[in-house]
């Protein structure tokens, strides 16, 4: 039996969790709230050390890093080749990109979410409009790369299916939607690319990004930004 443990608000948590459900694999979802400090319990300290999620639980074995999460599943569970090719030089191409996503793309786009949203919501402080600035600057250069060296003229960053790494992806970029602002708007490439994916994994992109819908929309109310 698959038990996924994740708290949704968390891109690589809902990254795994698209995975699942729309590839219809059974498994149960566990919630571990980070707000609540759930992931510092002492039974959750037991399954996993680094107290960070997503973990996966297959029978026993524990495996933690939504890196490491997605490749095994698309092999334990025989998922569609194009997840994860068995192709060497496919394989390698979405290797590239994991490799790359976690000093870029997940690094920018989750600062910028940090800086607008959560640490305004934690400590009651107006936003540090300068080092927003520059979170956003890092974030534009990242979107450059991610058009001029991954899409080409492909439809998805590692071919022209979609891949494990489309959902690391696509998880981190819609994270700045939480303080209403898509980092896409003004990139029709990346915006295609975005549509492709959701259109791929289907309702399960939503369902997945439901919990961030929510703190949008807290986010608009508090700051009154609601859009009629």
């Amino acid at each position: 039996m698959l038990e996924l443990f994740v708290d949704l608000l968390s891109q690589p948590c809902r990254a795994v969790r698209i995975l699942l459900q729309c590839t219809g694999t059974v498994h149960t979802l566990r919630s571990v709230a980070l707000r609540k400090g759930e992931h510092q319990t002492p039974d959750f300290t037991k399954l996993n050390p680094m107290n960070k999620v997503p973990v996966l639980v297959d029978n026993g074995f524990i495996l933690t890093e939504s890196d490491a999460i997605l490749k095994y599943l698309v092999t334990r569970c025989e998922l569609a080749d194009h997840w994860y090719p068995a192709e060497p030089q496919r394989r390698a191409r979405v290797d590239e990109y994991m490799a790359w996503h976690h000093t870029n793309t997940r690094v920018h786009a989750a600062t910028v979410f940090i800086l607008q949203v959560l640490i305004p919501a934690q400590t009651r402080s107006p936003v540090d409009a300068p080092a927003l600035d520059r979170a956003l600057l890092d974030l534009d250069q990242t979107l450059d790369k991610l058009e001029s060296m991954f899409l080409r003229r492909q439809a998805f960053l590692c071919g022209s299916d979609i891949s494990v790494a489309d959902l690391l992806c696509v998880c981190e970029l819609m994270q700045p939607l939480g303080g209403d602002r898509d980092v896409l708007e003004s990139r029709p490439q990346l915006q295609r690319w975005r549509s492709r994916v959701q259109t791929a994994v289907g309702p399960a992109f939503d369902q997945a990004h439901s919990v961030l819908y929510t703190v949008r929309d807290r986010y608009r109310a508090r700051t009154g930004q609601a859009k009629l």
